[in-house]
């Protein structure tokens, strides 16, 4: 199933000799199958080297990765969550395909500055100083 391109979305496809899988031994419910039967799976995709990624969705993939991923760019997802090899493997490759579009997401556009409309700042100033008065009945009253 690695050898089969994974398509994240109708800009990005990752051709399918990019992803190294590896099946390990699993923890967890399973029974003696746990011990038998190497039901996880590792998923290795090489982000930094990757030509099906543009520079700023490999910088973003990284970012999100975190300690996924290793000082060369190579990003790992273990999946045992399911008892079955075959799950584990869709599972590993749902979560992958996940980041990359986490990470293609477009950036939110540049804030606009604005100033404050004459009314708002007059509130604020108006609230300001009646809060200065509250503060002021709280003190000890004068003696005239």
């Amino acid at each position: 199933m690695a050898s089969d391109a994974l398509h994240v979305s109708n800009r990005i496809v990752i051709a399918g000799w990019e992803l190294t899988e590896q099946f390990v031994l699993a923890g967890g419910p399973g029974g003696q199958n746990v011990n038998k039967v190497s039901t996880a799976v590792q998923l290795f995709f090489d982000i930094r080297n990757s030509p099906s990624l543009s520079d700023r969705v490999k910088e973003n993939a990284l970012k999100l990765a975190g300690r996924r991923a290793s000082k060369e760019g190579v990003l790992m997802i273990e999946a045992n969550r399911f008892r079955s090899q075959e799950r584990n493997r869709e599972d590993a490759r749902e979560r992958l395909k996940e980041l990359i579009a986490k990470a293609a997401v477009p950036p939110p556009p540049a804030r606009r500055v604005t100033k404050p409309t004459k009314g708002s700042v007059e509130r604020r100033l108006k609230e300001k100083s009646g809060r200065g008065e509250v503060k002021k009945m709280r003190g000890r009253p004068r003696e005239d």
